[in-house]
């Protein structure tokens, strides 16, 4: 087992310190790798060292511009510190240089998202979940993007995919809800928020909607 491999074992076992020294010698060794720079930055991104993080990443790329892994890392430092637009040129280089994984996808779309995009991000979050139809999160959020698009019906069926996976998952129960209710179901609106609220007794807008939902059952809402 080389050193590169080594150091990833012992990152996955949380023994950082270990790690970092077999990267080291790694580095020592071959100051040309880039896998062993790349992992560097890894590592110290999970320690939350980003900005040392970034030379590690950017090293590894100036050794090997095909580095789909550096741009990932690079795209995750850039998404964590709300530079969206940065992270989604990192994120499409990955996939141009061949990372075609669900996570890189999820990520790119998921940055897209969080920059208010959400048509662009659903082409994303759709092949996310393509590649990966057990990820949770990537379900939720693709319903989510599908809904600020008005794509309601859609968005519901990502939404039951997701209770399907995650069954106590009370965010999806209220935007579930939000589904019933835009469609005029008040009846199934109202008990999908009480069922957030029964996983998560102090979910405000599911308790807001439940509130709502009553008033129109019982006629109550004003014109």
């Amino acid at each position: 087992m080389d050193k590169n491999t080594q150091a990833v074992t012992e990152m996955q076992e949380g023994n950082i310190e270990e790690a970092a020294k077999l990267l080291n010698e790694a580095i020592e060794e071959n100051p040309e790798d880039p896998v062993a720079f790349t992992n560097f930055g890894n590592l110290l991104a999970a320690v939350n060292e980003e900005d040392r993080a970034v030379v590690f990443y950017e090293k590894a790329i100036e050794l090997e511009e095909t580095s789909g892994t550096a741009y990932y890392g690079l795209g995750n430092i850039f998404y964590n510190k709300e530079d969206f637009k940065q992270a989604i040129d990192a994120y499409q280089e990955a996939i141009h240089q061949g990372l075609m994984q669900a996570d890189v996808y999820y990520m790119l779309g998921m940055s897209f998202f969080q920059g208010g995009d959400f048509l662009r991000a659903i082409p994303h979050l759709s092949r996310a979940v393509e590649m990966n139809d057990e990820d949770v999160d990537a379900h939720f959020h693709f319903g989510l993007a599908l809904a600020q698009a008005e794509e309601i019906d859609e968005a519901m069926k990502q939404f039951q995919k997701t209770i399907e996976l995650e069954p106590e998952h009370a965010d999806c129960y209220f935007n579930m809800g939000v589904g019933y209710a835009y469609q005029d179901d008040a009846e199934t609106a109202l008990s999908m928020f009480n069922k957030a609220l029964e996983i998560q007794p102090d979910h405000a807008l599911s308790a807001n909607g439940k509130n709502q939902m009553e008033k129109a059952i019982n006629g109550e809402l004003e014109e």
